[in-house]
């Protein structure tokens, strides 16, 4: 290695091995394997835009195993690296550009910029001897940089439609077809016409039971809207039945089978309902069964009247189990609650059979599937046929249809040879935020780069954080995700230092998640089960910013006093929502106009410098824009 290479500065700490990360090993990024299919995991402030463009430089260089893909230098057009949005695109398409311009100039000797040159560049550098091998590198970086505006940046929406009109043939698309980029005018048409072919003509109870669940054709619309993205691949029986029966012809099986056991429930269940709570107030206290402090006499005698007034109402088919106070609701009586509630040196006692004639009843009746289910289903596959034949008709197609279209190629008859044909062109692919894909978007990646199969022939690489999975209301499903972890079981890496934030909110975070994470059942995330976490928390090492925040305090020693980020006093009583909104509001603006006024709050550095409070340094969360 040379001089300069020698001194250049060590690689982020997030790129380096950690050996007390059990679920993932920590990306090395200079020797990831750059073959088969990986997943990195990539926490907020860890450096992943730093990894991507250091695995694209890897690429360009040829930097990867002996035999594979990326052991031969890849030009900017053969590398796709997804995103999610437009924005994203550019910023990645920058990052990566700068990334390949500044090892060029290393790479040429340039003295400004070997002085900024990281570990892992200096170690790219090491492989590539002095003199020609160098310079060839270094015209290569020079190349590629410079071709960063062909490069095959994209979102996935756009790239699904630049593959659909370059393989036109291949996918039997038409190439004169106007893209639409918002459905909402067509999904608003779709919806009033399925209203009103399947609504209208309803018997008045039905209408009712409709109406209890969707108020208007708009409220349908918004619980359907998430959903027209599913796929009916092995389901085509259901798929069928429900587009071959009209709506009421649908719903009167379940109708029928609803109104047969409310109608039992409120015949039997007023005899069994005193019995019931009679017989666990019974086993309640001190030496009995269940802990008093968990069944509280008063909210047992209020779930007992709720049982009995519903069975006393013969319209109503809504069996009370939210309480519309708020309280505690009627599962305080079931078995499960009971169990939970078992003193720790107690047995749940024996089950006379009327409790269990009332346990199997009221279990029936909370399994009972909701009305607006069986509608829902109907509907989906009557709304989503209807935009399918809007679209032909007006020889449009959208985003969702693209993504249908390209996967629907890829499974048909030669569907191996447009395949074949992709990967050509495409032989690495880089998918950022992929925890933000939905499972249609996941199984056209799994149908072109086979993630299960590790094929070291192609290069995948998956990148995202689960954790910040927040496109769900746009068809993003964290289940694809977990399906992607299970698919590259043994290959997944993850970024271990946070490079964003203050080492004590990191610490803080650390805390918070850990004690969720270590406490019995679900974990941190809800995702454990039978033992297994897909979705763990893994707290991260904090090399972010250094500064302390507090109040200067004015005695010699010039020490910090650390303030919480924010503490409100009140004195008037909260009771009602708005009115304690108003309050917080006003001592929160009060607590920030008071810091803001002091001199003696704000940050001190590591080198003694004191860098008081802006109101740039403040950040406010609410709820909602009205808030």
């Amino acid at each position: 290695m040379t001089d300069h290479a020698a001194a250049s500065p060590p690689m982020p700490e997030s790129a380096r091995p950690r050996p007390d990360i059990a679920m993932s090993h920590a990306l090395d990024p200079l020797h990831l394997p750059l073959k088969g299919s990986h997943l990195i995991e990539a926490s907020a402030g860890t450096g992943k835009t730093w990894t991507i463009a250091a695995l694209y430089l890897r690429l360009v260089l040829g930097h990867g195993e002996a035999g594979t893909q990326a052991s031969r230098p890849l030009q900017p057009g053969e590398i796709l690296v997804m995103t999610f949005t437009r924005a994203a695109t550019r910023e990645l398409s920058d990052r990566i550009r700068a990334r390949l311009a500044h090892a060029a100039r290393c790479f040429r000797g340039e003295p400004e910029a070997l002085a900024s040159a990281d570990g892992l560049l200096a170690e790219l550098m090491s492989a590539h001897p002095e003199g020609e091998t160098r310079a060839q590198a270094a015209w290569r970086l020079d190349l590629a940089a410079q071709g960063m505006d062909e490069a095959a940046v994209h979102t996935i929406d756009a790239w699904c439609q630049r593959m659909l009109r370059e393989h036109a043939f291949d996918s039997q698309c038409l190439f004169e077809e106007e893209l639409i980029a918002d459905e909402q005018a067509l999904l608003e048409d779709a919806v009033r016409d399925y209203w009103r072919q399947e609504v209208y003509p309803l018997p008045s109870g039905m209408a009712q039971v409709v109406l209890d669940a969707y108020a208007h054709p708009g409220a349908l619309q918004q619980a359907l809207k998430p959903l027209l993205g599913l796929d009916w691949r092995g389901h085509e029986a259901l798929h069928t039945q429900l587009r071959s029966q009209p709506l009421h012809a649908w719903m009167q099986g379940p109708l029928q089978e609803r109104s047969a056991l409310m109608t039992r429930a409120k015949t039997e269940l007023p005899a069994l309902v005193p019995i019931a709570v009679d017989w666990v107030l019974k086993h309640r206290g001190k030496g009995q069964a269940f802990d008093a402090r968990k069944i509280v006499l008063k909210s047992m005698e209020k779930r007992r009247e709720t049982w009995l007034a519903w069975c006393a109402r013969p319209d109503d088919h809504q069996a009370p189990f939210k309480a519309a106070d708020g309280g505690f609701t009627v599962t305080m009586l079931s078995r499960d609650h009971l169990q939970r509630t078992v003193q720790a040196d107690a047995e749940m006692p024996d089950i006379p059979a009327d409790i269990a004639h009332f346990f199997e009843l009221t279990e029936a009746l909370q399994a009972l599937p909701p009305l607006s289910l069986t509608l829902r289903q109907h509907a989906l596959a009557g709304v989503a046929a209807r935009m399918q034949w809007l679209k032909r008709r007006t020889g449009q197609f959208s985003f969702s249809d693209m993504i249908e279209r390209l996967d629907r190629a890829l499974h048909s008859e030669h569907g191996e040879v447009l395949r074949q044909r992709i990967l050509a062109q495409y032989p690495a692919a880089l998918i950022d935020e992929f925890q933000d894909t939905s499972p249609q978007q996941f199984r056209l990646f799994d149908a072109l780069y086979r993630v299960q199969d590790n094929d070291p022939a192609q290069v995948l690489l998956l990148i995202g954080d689960p954790k910040q999975s927040i496109y769900g209301f746009r068809g993003a499903d964290i289940h694809s995700y977990l399906q992607a972890r299970l698919a590259t079981e043994g290959r997944h890496h993850m970024l271990a230092t946070n490079h964003r934030s203050s080492q004590a909110l990191v610490q803080a975070v650390n805390l918070l998640f850990q004690q969720a994470e270590d406490r019995p059942g679900q974990g941190a995330f809800r995702f454990r089960q039978d033992g297994q976490n897909p979705v763990p928390f893994v707290p991260v090492d904090a090399k972010g910013r250094r500064e302390r925040w507090g109040r200067r305090e004015a005695s010699a020693s010039g020490g910090l006093l650390p303030l919480p980020a924010i503490t409100l006093h009140v004195d008037a009583p909260l009771r009602k929502a708005a009115a304690t909104q108003r309050q917080l509001a006003a001592a929160a603006a009060e607590t920030l106009v008071n810091w803001l006024n002091d001199p003696d709050t704000g940050f001190l550095h590591d080198d003694g410098r004191w860098q008081r409070l802006q109101p740039s340094d403040v950040a406010v969360l609410v709820r909602s824009g009205h808030e």
